[in-house]
């Protein structure tokens, strides 16, 4: 799930933002009734608070708690959830639920909660061998054979300031070492170095260059939109699709995004859907915008690309 409750430290405890009552509140209705096995841990006005509400509030608040060691964030948790059953009694009393925004607030919790916990599931379900092999296949078939180029480059504001450096080059100088020197890429302290690439990886003007040398071959000043390069050649080869092993958690991320943005496209295609705004006539996005992370429908990642990036890079 996706919902958020953000708390502040005060002390040791994690004292609950009263602006927030509504969605706790739907969390409490949508929990359903606690497990016989869970451990109760405490009582409110005698109403229990179990092992298995600390762990949902714990999955709810996740990145509040990050950084807290397991006991520390195990109390701060069942502080929260106490807090939260006596200002929501608090609330009871005042009568809040009665009001218009608080109906609001917990008809869209609900909504979202009950959009979440679908969309993950069909996701889940999307998870199968049959299904991540076959992702697997097709983007390997698209990486393998590909050529790619292991290049350093020095990268100068100037043609002049290229020119000079080529010279030195051409005179012996160690093209690692004239890098670290001279060239004003983020990469310089690693003599240049941009690792393994392919064609479409770097803008034009530097690829029709370094796909055209030799390894061992230094071109000529060439001028990008980031400045003038000197490019030299380490090794040429032709890309492998990475191991299954290495790529299996992107892909199963690919797939479980996917099918939610399947999903909620055929209900958009079913559903009576009517438009006043000044956007009706504008298409909704791929997926719709009911859930913007699955409607990313995002290429499959690559693992096979080298991580670094240069100013010559698109």
């Amino acid at each position: 799930m996706t919902a958020s409750f953000p708390v502040t430290k005060t002390g040791s405890r994690l004292r609950l933002d009263l602006s927030l009552a509504a969605g706790c509140l739907a969390m409490v209705l949508l929990a359903g009734p606690a497990r016989a096995e869970d451990k109760v841990l405490a009582k409110v006005n005698g109403t229990e608070i179990r092992q298995s509400d600390v762990a949902m509030a714990e999955e709810e608040l996740g990145p509040s708690l990050a950084q807290m060691d397991p006991s520390t964030k195990d109390e701060n948790v069942l502080a929260f959830l106490i807090d939260m059953k006596v200002v929501s009694k608090a609330a009871e009393d005042e009568k809040i639920a009665d009001t218009d925004e608080f109906k609001k607030r917990l008809a869209f919790t609900k909504n979202r909660l009950l959009m979440d916990s679908l969309l993950a599931a069909k996701g889940k379900a999307a998870i199968t061998d049959e299904a991540m092999k076959k992702v697997y296949e097709e983007a390997s078939k698209q990486i393998s054979g590909e050529q790619e180029v292991h290049a350093r480059h020095i990268l100068v504001e100037t043609e002049d300031e290229a020119k000079a450096v080529k010279a030195e080059l051409d005179k012996g100088a160690d093209f690692a070492e004239l890098a670290k020197k001279k060239s004003k890429d983020p990469g310089a302290s690693d003599g240049g170095d941009l690792g393994f690439f392919t064609k479409e990886q770097m803008v034009p003007e530097f690829s029709e260059v370094a796909f055209k040398l030799q390894p061992g071959q230094i071109s000529d000043p060439v001028k990008s939109q980031f400045g003038w390069h000197i490019i030299k050649v380490e090794e040429k080869r032709n890309r492998k699709a990475p191991d299954f092993d290495q790529v299996k958690s992107q892909i199963e991320t690919y797939v479980t995004r996917k099918a939610q943005a399947d999903y909620v496209g055929k209900l958009r295609d079913a559903a009576k859907i009517e438009r006043f705004d000044q956007a009706a006539n504008t298409p909704p996005a791929a997926g719709g915008a009911a859930a913007p992370d699955a409607a990313k429908d995002a290429k499959v990642p690559d693992a096979a690309k080298d991580s670094k990036m240069a100013p010559a890079k698109k």
